[in-house]
């Protein structure tokens, strides 16, 4: 059975306009992720009995759910739960016209986003020299300035390489998107397909933009991190 070389181009077409639905899928909850994930890492750096615990038991958990399972328990199973605790309540509240799919979407790429941010950004704070930041305090800084001017520059620089394969990871998460009927590039592929059952010309549409989506970020996540690497002359050993 040949392949429908016009199909593949009407499906490339339509699926390159959900191309920034991926992109908010992957970078809001990256942006959310942040600095949750950034107070957290602190927290085991300086190990703040109560966060420290918490948030190394946060990764662990999250290390072994996989996404998917997450798709299920929070799109699939909470609402329904939700709805049936607002009818014994006697509100009116409806959950499913209330709540649209793409923020449960935020919500799930979050919670995911979230422990290994905390890893990534507790070796990076950590490979700074601790004798920096303690020279910072008696010039007078205050910890947030500290961080700011000095420790984050130099620590992103170690961190950059390991963000860039995050945010390609996260780009490649936002797939199970479709679960939660978002219309992001594999929903938009998969929609047209089922007209005239060609998936085969379908999935290869979603494999190529996924494909270049990712070598274009992580281009421009090299171009940040050659950017950054001007912060390296202020590290010591």
């Amino acid at each position: 059975m040949k392949l429908s070389i016009s199909f593949i181009l009407e499906t490339l077409k339509n699926s390159i306009g959900a191309i920034p639905v991926t992109l908010k899928l992957t970078f809001v909850p990256f942006l959310i992720a942040a600095p949750i994930a950034f107070f957290l890492a602190l927290a085991q750096v300086n190990k703040v009995r109560f966060w420290s615990r918490f948030s190394a038991g946060y990764v662990s958990l999250i290390r072994g759910t996989p996404a998917v399972v997450l798709v299920l328990l929070l799109y699939n199973t909470l609402p329904v739960r939700l709805s049936c605790f607002f009818k014994a309540t006697g509100s009116s509240f409806n959950v499913y016209s209330s709540v649209q799919p793409i923020v449960y979407a935020y919500v799930i790429f979050t919670i995911t986003a979230i422990a290994p941010l905390i890893e990534i950004l507790r070796s990076a704070i950590a490979s700074v020299n601790r004798g920096q930041l303690e020279a910072a305090y008696t010039i007078g800084m205050s910890a947030p300035q500290a961080y700011i001017r000095i420790i984050l520059p130099q620590a992103l620089v170690a961190a950059m390489p390991n963000l860039g394969n995050l945010i390609v990871a996260l780009v490649k998460n936002t797939s199970l998107a479709f679960m939660m009927t978002v219309k992001d590039i594999t929903q938009t592929a998969k929609l047209g397909a089922a007209l005239n059952y060609k998936y085969t010309e379908a999935y290869i549409v979603i494999l190529l933009l996924y494909v270049v989506i990712c070598l274009v970020l992580e281009q421009i996540c090299k171009l940040i991190e050659r950017y950054l690497s001007r912060y390296k002359g202020f590290r010591t050993a």
